[in-house]
């Protein structure tokens, strides 16, 4: 059975922006270690990580909302409606053996704290948690300083400039 990746980001990039280029980098590189890629199943982050999976001979399931618009992602080897939100959630959390989050909006910054909140309260086996680009450094450092995030929660998460980095701490978890 092959290892689930969870892959968070935003909707609203394209070819040009950093982002996708390394959510491409990383699709090929998971699908070349022989990880099935999992993420929302729509534009953006969603389209360039699973484009990248495909290209390189990988699987790719998006995790969908029945009652939104098709996907339109060419790239998904299967998509999976959830009836709402939380289903959506569910999906793209609990089967997963690793996550990695890129630049996104608000869903990001809600599927990364839910996964962190997961293992906070122990509701899942600890998983890598890798926020992959420079934007996360300065948003965690944030939450310290504006919220009651302790330096001891955050021994769950890992940074990582880029997509080799990021494949590297998901691979040393494996």
């Amino acid at each position: 059975m092959k290892k689930l990746i969870s892959i968070f980001g935003g909707s609203q990039c394209g070819p040009d922006d950093v982002e996708y280029r390394d959510a491409l980098a990383l699709g090929r590189l998971l699908a070349a270690r022989g990880f099935t890629v999992v993420c929302g199943g729509y534009s953006g982050v969603m389209e360039a990580v699973s484009r990248g999976a495909r290209e390189a001979g990988g699987e790719v399931i998006g995790i969908t909302l029945a009652f939104r618009q098709k996907p339109g992602n060419p790239f998904l080897s299967r998509a999976e409606p959830a009836a709402n939100l939380f289903d959506r959630l569910r999906g793209l959390i609990e089967q997963s053996s690793g996550y990695v989050a890129l630049r996104g909006g608000m869903g990001t910054v809600v599927e990364v704290t839910l996964v962190w909140n997961h293992f906070l309260l122990k509701l899942l086996p600890p998983r890598p948690l890798v926020l992959l680009g420079d934007c996360w450094p300065p948003v965690v450092e944030s939450w310290k300083q504006h919220l009651v995030v302790e330096e001891r929660e955050l021994r769950w998460v890992r940074f990582a400039p880029t997509p080799e980095d990021a494949v590297a701490h998901i691979q040393s978890a494996a």
